[in-house]
C-alpha cells in the first residue's frame, strides 16, 4: 500500500502521516525534511531557500526524483506537497489525500510549533506557496490548487488529527 499525503504548511500533514504510520505499520518518509536539511545547508531560510530553487532547478528536481523512487519502491506513506502529483504523473498507484485548511489556522499551528507571530507566519507562508506554486508550474506544469487528482481532500480546521486519520482508514477500507 502506498499513501501520499499532500497540503500547504500548517495544514497538519505532518501530524496526520505520523499517526497513520503507526496505525497502519507502514513506513512514513517526509520529504520536507530533505528541503529544509538543504535550506541549512545552505544557511539559508526556507523563504531564501525557496527563491534560490526559484533559479536553480536542480534541487526541486533531486528531491523529486528522491521522492519517485520512494514511491515506486511502495509500501509506504509520502509525505510532501508534491507527493501525490508525482505518483499520479508518473502513473504509480498511491491513494492520494490532500488536506487543507484556511490561512489564520495554518498560521496559529505553525507559530505553536516553531513560536513567532501569527502574521509573520501568515506572510512566510504566503511567500512559500508563491515560490512553490510558480516553481511547480514552470518545471512540470503542475497547479497545486488543483485537488481533482486527490482520492480524498480533507479539510482539517474543524477536525483533529485522530479524526482524519479515522477518515482515510475508512476511505481505504472501502
Amino acid at each position: 500500500m502506498t499513501i501520499t499525503i499532500s497540503g500547504n504548511p500548517g495544514s497538519g500533514k505532518s501530524t496526520v502521516a505520523k499517526l497513520l504510520e503507526k496505525k497502519l505499520g507502514i513506513k512514513y518518509v517526509y520529504s520536507g525534511m530533505i528541503f529544509r536539511e538543504l535550506a541549512e545547508k545552505h544557511n539559508m531560510t526556507l523563504g531564501e531557500f525557496g527563491e534560490y530553487c526559484e533559479e536553480n532547478s536542480d534541487i526541486d528536481k533531486e528531491l523529486d526524483d528522491r521522492q519517485l523512487e520512494i514511491l515506486k519502491k511502495g509500501n509506504v506513506i509520502l509525505e510532501g506537497r508534491l507527493a501525490g502529483w508525482l505518483a499520479h504523473n508518473n502513473n504509480i498507484s498511491a491513494y492520494k489525500v490532500a488536506i487543507i485548511t484556511d490561512l489564520d489556522i495554518r498560521a496559529k499551528r505553525i507559530v505553536n510549533r516553531e513560536k513567532g507571530s501569527v502574521e509573520t507566519r501568515k506572510k512566510e507562508i504566503l511567500e512559500r506557496e508563491r515560490s512553490e506554486n510558480s516553481r511547480y508550474k514552470k518545471y512540470y506544469n503542475i497547479d497545486l490548487k488543483d485537488t481533482s487528482i486527490y482520492d480524498i481532500v480533507i479539510d482539517s480546521g474543524d477536525k483533529n488529527p485522530e479524526e482524519i486519520v479515522e477518515i482515510i482508514i475508512q476511505k481505504l477500507d472501502k
